[in-house]
């Protein structure tokens, strides 16, 4: 069974693969050695939908998600909101696991890498933070939003990339989501804020 350095580094290799499609800045901090963390396993109800997801992700994304599902019984998975803010049923399908970062399972200050799943037909509505992000969908089906713009279909392993502040939004179809995220440059255990931007409101 592969322990969580095994994936952490299937995710510095996967995302070195991808040569320029990843600016530098995601990449130098998990370069150098964390410190590892011991944390217990926290499984959730979203994990039942991981199968379907490994299923749909294809070439490397494929091996990343199934390196991800081997361990995933043995990783802290989180949730950032509560059945207050979306409702029971998005909390249901929805969760993260933060790889590295300050609440990792290996300790970085400067940058928080993990993957986000979310079950089918579900919508993560706008919310933003001050860390810039990228996304890599390793599954496909999945609607994303940015700023002002409309829900648009993004393919696997297209890199999107949120800068600081800007809202965003995701919304899945039949096949559920599972993407890589990295985080860097804001505080790295910020609860996102539900909602669009000051700038956004006011046009």
């Amino acid at each position: 069974m592969p322990d969580p350095v095994d994936l952490l580094s299937a995710i510095g290799l996967y995302l070195e693969r991808r040569g320029n499609d990843i600016p530098a800045r995601f990449l130098d901090g998990l370069c150098r050695p964390m410190p590892r963390r011991t944390l217990s396993p926290r499984p959730l109800p979203c994990l039942a939908f991981l199968p379907a997801a490994v299923a749909a992700a294809a070439g490397a994304r494929h091996e990343l998600a199934a390196c991800l599902a081997a361990a995933a019984g043995d990783l802290a998975w989180g949730q950032t909101y509560t059945a207050a803010d979306f409702g029971a049923a998005f909390l249901d399908g929805y969760g993260w696991v933060e790889l590295c970062g300050s609440r990792g399972h290996f300790a970085n200050d400067s940058i928080a890498a993990g993957f986000l799943l979310l079950g089918p037909r579900l919508t993560y509505p706008d919310h933003h933070h001050v860390a810039e992000e990228i996304y890599v969908p390793l599954t496909s089906g999945t609607a994303w939003r940015m700023g002002d713009t409309p829900y648009a279909d993004r393919a696997a392993g297209t890199v999107i990339h949120h800068r600081s502040e800007v809202s965003h939004a995701m919304r899945t179809g039949d096949v559920p989501l599972l993407a890589l995220y990295v985080w860097r440059g804001g505080p790295l255990d910020q609860r996102s804020e539900i909602g669009t931007t000051e700038t956004q409101r006011n046009g």
